[in-house]
């Protein structure tokens, strides 16, 4: 139960989390190569894995997860992105839904508290 709820929560906010992580990637000097692609573009494939990886990370087998990092990993390499700024890039990725998440949490808390 708890675990549909945050897939929900993740998927509910994915517009303004990647936003956030898009403004986030490109401001930061480890992931400079970032930059060479599109503020649009990098935006929507966050949204895109915000919206679809969470529920579908809860779904798959390891490998398959694997496959699918390995296959993004190839699309960045053929963009310019460094193999250690696409794993740093991974890293920011894990600490702002974590983030959001405690935040979200905390709320959450608060309201019960409330009640």
């Amino acid at each position: 139960m708890l675990g549909i709820r945050l897939v929900r929560l993740i998927e509910r906010h994915s517009e303004a989390l990647s936003r956030e992580w898009t403004e986030q990637i490109r401001s930061s000097e480890r992931t400079s190569d970032f930059r060479r692609i599109p503020s649009k573009k990098l935006q929507l494939a966050a949204v895109e894995v915000y919206r679809n990886s969470a529920n579908g990370y809860c779904k798959k087998a390891e490998g398959d997860i694997a496959s699918r990092l390995r296959a993004v990993a190839a699309r960045r390499a053929s963009e310019g992105i460094s193999l250690h700024q696409f794993v740093w890039a991974l890293m920011l990725t894990r600490d702002h839904l974590w983030h959001f998440l405690r935040q979200e949490a905390f709320a959450y808390n608060i309201v019960e508290l409330q009640r």
